[in-house]
């Protein structure tokens, strides 16, 4: 079976194929450049021909409520079932991008992950996935008599406990402006930039970017104090919530981060203050002290999910 595979979110669509159980074939497309996702489709298809019999697997950034799906950051809408004719495919799926994600994390290799304390995952035991970019996506998964299985819900809107001073600090600035504070709001790229904000005040200095990788950038070369204390204070606030992910499920196959600020502040993960506050459990300290965290350095997760999602779905169809 030939698979086409794409990731697509506001600003990006990333397409690729599997003829042989990899991901190959991989093109990164801005989606401005194209009027619509056939167009788009059309354009690597027309680079990279796809011979049948053919199926394929859309992670998608969006809602997906039926048949039409609207962008959450883009202009496009499309139905799926159009798609799936107007290409010829014998199936088409469409999923969640971070469910996608979740779906590959069974399959990563020791070289494709860097783990951030805690000791030997368990192979079969539960897991939790967090990726903090536009906004702060959150699965978990167990494993069951037939396979992996992935649990839906919206973990990153319950509501953002301060832990530490700053973070009474960070919530009480937040909630000055809105009606309740949950965890993306600390915990995204706007997340970032609210905290560094938040201590310019407390600082009572200039705010000197308006850009969350200009922030990331400062903090990285250390040459502004204040962008390094915000990105410190955002692991160490992601540390939390990534020890909550441990005690609700009880993930001793491991917690692994992924997203665009994650990925962003990976040279700083290792010597910031991420897990110990993953672990500052109280009572529950040695619960969590043995449970591994991994952050995914696989460049294309959600093509490599697309994929595992399609060949299960597909193995079901055939059975």
């Amino acid at each position: 079976m030939n698979y086409l595979l794409a990731d697509l979110g506001g600003t990006h669509l990333r397409l690729a194929q599997s003829q042989n159980d990899k991901v190959q074939l991989v093109e990164k497309l801005v989606c401005a450049d194209f009027d619509s996702l056939e167009a788009a489709i059309s354009y690597y298809l027309n680079a990279h021909p796809l011979p049948g019999p053919r199926s394929c697997c859309l992670a998608v950034a969006a809602p997906l409520l039926g048949d039409q799906v609207q962008m959450t950051n883009s202009p496009w809408n499309f139905s799926l079932e159009k798609l799936k004719q107007g290409f010829g495919f014998d199936q088409l799926y469409a999923l969640n991008d971070f469910e996608a994600i979740a779906h590959a994390v069974p399959h990563l290799q020791d070289n494709q992950l860097q783990q951030l304390g805690g000791s030997n995952k368990d192979a079969q035991g539960n897991m939790a996935v967090l990726g903090p970019g536009t906004g702060l996506g959150v699965k978990h998964l167990t494993f069951t008599s037939t396979g992996w299985k992935v649990l839906m819900g919206e973990g990153g809107h319950v509501d953002f406990a301060p832990v530490d001073e700053t973070d009474l600090m960070l919530w009480q600035c937040l909630q000055k402006t809105q009606s309740s504070v949950v965890a993306e709001d600390l915990l995204s790229g706007r997340g970032l930039l609210q905290i560094y904000r938040a201590l310019c005040a407390s600082k009572q200095t200039n705010v000197e970017f308006d850009d969350v990788a200009e922030v990331i950038s400062a903090a990285l070369s250390k040459s502004c104090p204040t962008s390094e204390a915000s990105a410190d204070q955002f692991l160490r606030i992601l540390g939390s919530f990534a020890g909550n992910l441990a005690l609700n499920l009880n993930t001793t196959g491991g917690v692994y981060l992924c997203g665009g600020v994650a990925m962003a502040l990976a040279p700083m993960l290792a010597e910031s203050g991420f897990r110990d506050r993953f672990e500052a459990k109280g009572r529950f300290k040695n619960y969590v002290a043995g449970i591994p965290a991994f952050l995914i350095k696989e460049a294309e997760p959600g093509l490599l999910g697309a994929l595992r999602f399609l060949q299960l779905h597909t193995e079901k169809a055939e059975s």
